[in-house]
């Protein structure tokens, strides 16, 4: 499925997907893999499984670094020596493929979100974690990449966790949604449902002032 995580600035959406990837470790408590608690020092089967695409598509990449180099080097710690099929996942996120010959800076912030999505995708993971991904690009770039998103996990079989400021966005694309306030979750249902018929008071005010805001 598609999960959506909504909540204000603070609510520990972020958080939570850094736990769940293992950037950060959790105070107590464990983040469990299919039942199984996955340990403090991930291993390589553990990292390959769980891949994240940050907010700051530019920034993800190493500056000084040709996109290739930097696809190159994560499927090599992760994957072992071998060269990554460039034109293949070029094609998969819609680009010709010597765009990965250039530089971040060379580069669209919405085609560099499609080579972000490249690189994790490249090592086959199960689960895909969507930071605001969208919500640094123009309204047009932002369609393409949803619209790409939905086609992988179509084509994939995987499972995506999005999290987003915007609640139009997830009744878009997300099946389930999770409202986070206060880095607890207060609510959780359909997409539709989260929408139409909130039942906290926390979760009608934070579809209230989304579309007051739209208005």
């Amino acid at each position: 499925e598609i999960l959506g995580i909504v909540g204000e600035s603070g609510s520990g959406k972020s958080t939570l997907l850094r736990l769940i990837s293992g950037l950060e470790a959790p105070d107590s408590g464990a983040v469990l893999l299919n039942g199984r608690p996955l340990p403090a020092r991930r291993t390589r089967e553990d990292c390959r499984a769980i891949q994240m695409i940050f907010q700051d598509a530019v920034g993800s990449f190493h500056p000084r670094r040709k996109i290739s180099a930097s696809i190159r080097e994560a499927c090599r710690n992760l994957c072992g020596p071998g060269e990554p099929d460039f034109a293949a996942l070029a094609g998969m996120v819609s680009l010709p493929a010597e765009l990965a010959e250039r530089y971040p800076r060379d580069l669209s912030g919405g085609q560099c979100q499609r080579f972000a999505i490249a690189r994790a995708m490249a090592v086959h993971p199960r689960i895909l974690l969507c930071d605001e991904i969208t919500s640094a690009l123009d309204v047009s770039s932002q369609a393409q990449i949803l619209k790409l998103l939905l086609k992988l996990f179509k084509e994939q079989e995987m499972s995506v966790i999005f999290v987003s400021h915007d609640v139009a966005v997830v009744r878009t694309i997300c099946s389930r949604v999770l409202v986070m306030k206060d880095g607890r979750i207060v609510e959780e249902g359909s997409a539709e449902q989260i929408v139409r018929a909130p039942k906290e008071t926390y979760t009608k005010q934070l579809i209230a002032s989304v579309l007051e805001v739209r208005k």
